[in-house]
């Protein structure tokens, strides 16, 4: 029996009800109910075209552990993590070549979706693209890796639903947790860029786009 944060009226019912809203999370984060949706469909097709030459991967944290979410990355700049530790490099450690570059549907995205929640003129460099399967989740930490943190960080959740948890300054501050469907896009950044966040351990779930899966492009400026 396949389960779902929502039954597919309801996830119907709150696509057409939210889709377009911004809801404000905290000073300098904000949520874009559905504001990938018009672009989905480009957006999964150049994920396709990117993996197809970057394959999906599961990381090895500095500890030795293996990350349960498979993750590549596009853009000059690709996130990586290994016993060397978390860095962003500009080669495919897999093939030796540079990562798949940028898709114009990318950037144009992320650019509007900064510019909607007040960040105007952000330009990235880097799309982290994680794979979610039913039961991974993504355990709370900061996003630091980046040469300056005065950019904003745009991620835009498609397929199954996930629950995205936004927390405080501190990894001891009880984070907020927020429903998240295909299309939704959560920005932050100024007061807000440094704040822990992760995803609740996805439950079961099909999406007619991306069958079991979630994919979540995540968009920083790194260099």
């Amino acid at each position: 029996m396949t389960l779902n944060l929502f039954s597919d009226d309801e996830e119907a019912l709150l696509l057409a009800q939210q889709a377009g809203t911004r809801e404000a999370l905290a000073p300098g984060a904000a949520l874009l109910r559905g504001f990938a949706l018009g672009v989905a469909p480009s957006l999964l097709q150049a994920v396709g075209a990117i993996t197809a030459h970057a394959p999906f991967r599961h990381l090895e944290t500095p500890g030795g552990q293996r990350m349960s979410v498979a993750m590549t990355n596009s853009g000059p700049l690709g996130w990586i993590s290994d016993r060397s530790g978390y860095r962003y490099g500009r080669a495919d450690p897999l093939t030796g070549r540079a990562w798949p570059p940028l898709p114009t549907v990318f950037a144009t995205l992320a650019r509007e979706a900064a510019d909607t929640a007040g960040f105007g003129g952000f330009e990235p460099d880097a799309c982290l693209i994680n794979r979610y399967a039913p039961g991974t989740r993504l355990s709370l930490h900061q996003d630091k890796d980046e040469k300056s943190h005065e950019h904003p960080i745009v991620s835009v959740s498609l397929g199954i639903p996930a629950v995205f948890l936004f927390g405080g300054d501190s990894r001891a501050d009880k984070p907020q947790r927020i429903p998240l469907v295909h299309g939704d896009v959560v920005v932050w950044g100024g007061p807000a860029r440094l704040r822990y966040h992760g995803v609740m351990p996805l439950a079961e779930a099909v999406h007619p786009l991306t069958g079991a899966f979630r994919i979540n492009l995540t968009f920083r400026r790194a260099g």
